[in-house]
């Protein structure tokens, strides 16, 4: 296999540091490897395959030469060295948010979309974590029967918000283990021993930009314009990995048996649904792992083409740094 020159724009970030885990993990096939950070960063090194990669001030100018960058930084970055690597040839893997729904971006979800890859323009968008998890699975019951619409709620981790966000929850816990009071800075509350039902800006219909990236996304990966989604996202006190809870209308109705049995055969699936045993997705389950898991499975009690499942996956490596990774190995 041929290999290609890969950059990753955003490196030092939690995201950037998966990408470079999960590249070695799987043996991409890199000729070279360029680390872009912030002027702050630069200079310093990060590890891949033993060597030290010394970072670089991400710049216009370096991306002649870069077959692949991935993206691992924020909107604003993204949007800002895009043009740069579309005009020096590169294929943008992008993990922000910045391109997701414009019409000449791909939003590709590698299990479930992976033919739109082929009608990139320079830049290809990675959805939004708890899409990705949520659709791993919902996108099972759509083979089945065209999706409807789908009520969820996301049990979102506390590293969902940055590499800060395990750090408050952990010196949080400490302070109120020690009678101390602890004023939080990257949660709007402590959430420690708390549950935040609000993740994302304020929209005017009530619902906040997080929660409608399940709909607005969805729609595009499934290639279902008029599904609809209801949901609501929640910040609990979980270091990593996101769960989610999902009612899905189908067009036809699926039975329990058979959503287990398309499960059971599903690619970047594991069925772990047996609650007499207490086997069900946890968060636990899944942290550090590819696996996205699905439970619960049962009849929805208020709707006949309705099932009810929950689902556990890593936010940072299925629902961000992996899944940008096997988009590049589609384009491979």
């Amino acid at each position: 296999m041929m290999k290609k020159n890969v950059a990753i724009l955003g490196a030092t970030g939690a995201v950037g540091r998966e990408m470079l885990k999960i590249l070695e993990e799987r043996d991409f096939p890199i000729e070279k490897l360029t680390l872009l950070s912030s002027k702050r960063s630069a200079g310093k090194t990060l590890t891949f395959k033993g060597e030290e990669i010394t970072l670089i001030e991400a710049a216009d100018d370096v991306f002649e030469g870069v077959d692949i960058v991935l993206g691992a930084a924020d909107n604003p970055v993204a949007k800002q060295f895009a043009p740069a690597i579309v005009k020096a040839g590169a294929v943008f893997v992008d993990n922000s948010s910045a391109f997701r729904l414009l019409d000449t971006v791909p939003l590709v979800i590698p299990e479930i979309n992976p033919e739109d890859v082929k009608w990139h323009q320079g830049i290809i968008s990675n959805p939004n974590c708890s899409t990705i998890i949520t659709l791993m699975a919902a996108s099972v019951l759509n083979r089945l029967s065209p999706i409807e619409t789908i009520v969820a709620s996301t049990y979102q981790a506390a590293s969902g918000a940055g590499a800060g966000g395990p750090i408050e929850l952990a010196e949080e816990i400490a302070a109120y283990q020690n009678g101390e009071t602890y004023e939080p800075k990257v949660f709007p509350y402590p959430l420690a021993y708390n549950v935040i039902p609000s993740i994302g800006s304020p929209l005017d219909n009530g619902y906040t930009t997080e929660e409608m990236k399940m709909q607005n996304e969805g729609r595009k990966i499934l290639h279902l314009p008029e599904m609809l989604v209801s949901c609501t996202c929640v910040r609990v006190p979980v270091m990593r990995s996101h769960s989610i809870s999902a009612t899905i209308v189908t067009k036809e109705k699926i039975t329990v048996e058979e959503a287990k049995e398309a499960f059971r055969h599903a690619e970047g699936i594991l069925l772990e649904d047996d609650l007499p045993n207490k086997v069900y997705p946890m968060p636990l389950l899944t942290s550090g792992k590819d696996i996205t898991l699905v439970g619960r499975i049962r009849e929805d009690l208020t709707n006949p083409r309705g099932l009810n499942l929950f689902v556990a996956g890593d936010q940072v490596r299925k629902g961000a740094a992996l899944n940008t990774i096997q988009i590049a190995e589609l384009l491979l």
